[in-house]
């Protein structure tokens, strides 16, 4: 369990800071209210789905691969992926 925690303070830090992910998208979880992107309460990404666009980048959004490692895409891929249905 405290990997999994330890994983979501992670990926909770990279959305809100490192990826600056909150500046475009909305996620209750992370208190954040963007407009250019997709709201993620409401389309509710699989770890999957998040890991591919934010790897490869997808329309506007630009591809964070070389920008954060897998790693830390997987951290914020985890993160979304647990608290977007909420």
């Amino acid at each position: 369990q405290a990997n999994a925690d330890q994983l979501l303070e992670q990926g909770r830090e990279i959305f809100l800071n490192q990826g600056n992910c909150s500046s475009c998208h909305t996620l209750t979880d992370a208190k954040s209210d963007g407009d250019i992107g997709p709201n993620l309460n409401q389309i509710m990404p699989t770890k999957d789905r998040v890991l591919a666009v934010v790897t490869r980048g997808i329309g506007v959004m630009p591809a964070y691969e070389g920008i954060l490692n897998t790693e830390e895409i997987d951290a914020v891929a985890h993160y979304v992926s647990v608290v977007a249905p909420q």
